[in-house]
């Protein structure tokens, strides 16, 4: 592979796990807590997009909002049911039952949808468009970038700049003030889970047509994208974006350039090698301890 065309492949595969690392960082931002079933979330996304979409032959304009629909339920159970009621007591079980969680989806998928991957056809993804001579990217893998970055965006501008953005990073500030000013405390950190779940689902919409649906698909790609999101600083929405940027290229990389037996060894010795020297992450900052 040229060297073109391996950045546009590593940039497409980073902005999947920055999609995914962005709905860490939602929840983050706003309860102080993470989703660790991010990953079955991807898979519950692709599976169902593969049922409406492909199986079935729903329109893209009624399928695709099923889909994330369908994802931004999991999300608000994911909240109501594995995280609130551990929150509610101050304990730290939830990280515990996410990935329970978790774990429960993908043996579900595994059950309705088998063990065998299954192509996810897509016009993006048909005939690939020519780089240099003998060399090229599908349309989809210059679409994925476009899509994450404008993502990011928009929910940087949003946390920032409008008035509920900025009432749900209150929230995990202080919410005892929070609720004094009318937040709903409750229900901003269900929203939060519910957007989680919802971003996993675009990404697993957008991957799906170049890797195929598996049941087990959201794995490795969660893994990735938590590993994204701590490189990147849990606080920021650019920052694990770009770190998912960065570690889709190193895999890229990796495996056009040793091979892919390499492939998981470099891109997660490079994750230890990056919070070694930056352990606060790429754009994150340090914690004010109280003493």
């Amino acid at each position: 592979m040229s060297l073109l065309p391996a950045i546009l492949t590593g940039l497409a595969l980073g902005s999947m796990y920055g999609l995914l690392a962005l709905g860490f960082h939602v929840t983050y931002a706003v309860s102080g807590t993470v989703n660790f079933s991010q990953g079955s979330s991807m898979t519950l996304g692709a599976v169902a997009g593969y049922y409406f979409l492909v199986l079935w032959g729903w329109p893209s304009a009624l399928g695709i909002p099923a889909v994330l629909l369908i994802c931004a339920l999991y999300g608000l159970i994911i909240e109501r049911y594995a995280v609130r009621p551990f929150v509610a007591r101050g304990s730290e079980n939830w990280l515990m039952a996410t990935v329970a969680v978790g774990i429960i989806i993908d043996n579900l998928m595994l059950f309705v949808f088998g063990k065998e991957p299954r192509g996810f056809p897509s016009s993006l993804a048909v005939k690939p468009i020519q780089i240099v001579e003998g060399a090229g990217v599908y349309p989809l893998q210059l679409v994925i970038p476009v899509v994450g970055l404008l993502l990011a965006t928009a929910l940087h501008l949003f946390t920032r700049r409008t008035r509920h953005g900025v009432a749900m990073l209150a929230v995990v500030q202080n919410p005892g003030a929070a609720k004094l000013m009318g937040i709903d405390v409750g229900r901003t950190i269900a929203i939060s889970y519910a957007a989680s779940a919802v971003l996993a689902g675009i990404a697993a919409l957008l991957i799906a047509p170049l890797f195929n649906v598996a049941s087990d698909m959201g794995t490795l790609f969660g893994i990735k994208a938590f590993a994204a999101a701590i490189i990147g600083g849990l606080g920021s929405a650019w920052g694990v974006m770009l770190a998912g940027l960065c570690l889709g290229l190193i895999e890229v990389f990796a495996t056009t350039y040793l091979g892919s037996v390499y492939t998981q060894i470099i891109t997660f010795a490079s994750v230890i090698v990056i919070l070694v020297v930056m352990p606060h992450g790429l754009l994150g900052r340090a914690g004010v301890k109280k003493v």
